[in-house]
């Protein structure tokens, strides 16, 4: 009895056992390198591993704790924001405006920090060191030295010299300004007494009493129209 022949298309991968899978040029094995190296992620793998030491009942309590601490955060920053916003519009109802704050912020800070343990502890190593620096023999030394120094200085020929200079320059110029003060009023009584400010004042003095007199004349010819024809007009002459 004859073998069965096995129809060729089945011993095809028999005879071409390295035939490659069709794929486009210049990409090959590319598909196959990509899923190889993408993990297979899973249920377990999602959750990041507990800490050593740790069970998981002691894991669930600790991330609902952490949740719940979240939301209270996220309801306190809310209610934060309200209140801020509720500060500003009472400060704009009030005329306060932002340089005031700041005022105010400074001044509470400055009083913060002088009533601070640091401050104080400063202050008093402070005065310490300076009680410690004035009672020190090198601050005694110095001191009496310029003392000496300054006594030295105010009874030298030199200092008195230029005391007495500056005293004497000081009396020159006294002297000098009364001098030019009875020269201008001397000068003023000399122009007074002259020809000429005679001559100018007796003039202002005619002048004024023509107008004196032309108003008179004026006054009294309005108070006596009767008798305003019978007296000859008055011939006031141009000055």
């Amino acid at each position: 009895m004859l073998a069965e022949e096995t129809p060729p298309e089945l011993s095809l991968p028999l005879f071409f056992p390295s035939l490659p899978s069709p794929s486009p040029p210049g990409c090959s094995g590319l598909l196959a390198d990509t899923m190889t190296d993408v993990p297979v992620d899973s249920g377990a793998s999602a959750r990041a591993a507990a800490p050593e030491g740790l069970s998981l009942a002691e894991e669930e309590e600790l991330r609902s704790e952490l949740a719940k601490v979240e939301e209270e955060i996220g309801t306190l920053r809310q209610v934060l924001a309200a209140k801020e916003r509720h500060c500003g519009e009472l400060k704009r109802k009030l005329g306060l405006t932002p340089l005031d704050g700041l005022k105010q912020n400074l001044s509470k800070s400055w009083h913060d920090v002088q009533v601070s343990n640091a401050y104080v502890k400063t202050s008093e190593k402070l005065g310490e060191w300076n009680d410690k620096v004035t009672q020190s023999d090198l601050y005694l030394s110095a001191s009496s030295t310029l003392e000496d120094w300054n006594e030295k200085l105010t009874q030298s020929e030199a200092y008195k010299k230029t005391q007495e200079t500056l005293s004497q320059a000081g009396q020159k110029t006294s002297a000098a300004l009364s001098n030019v003060g009875s020269v201008i009023s001397r000068k003023l009584g000399d122009m007074r007494n002259s020809a000429t400010f005679k001559s100018f004042e007796d003039r202002v003095g005619t002048i004024k009493s023509r107008m004196v007199g032309s108003r008179e004349n004026s006054t009294d010819g309005l108070h006596s129209p009767s008798g305003a024809g019978d007296q000859p007009p008055q011939d006031n002459a141009p000055f």
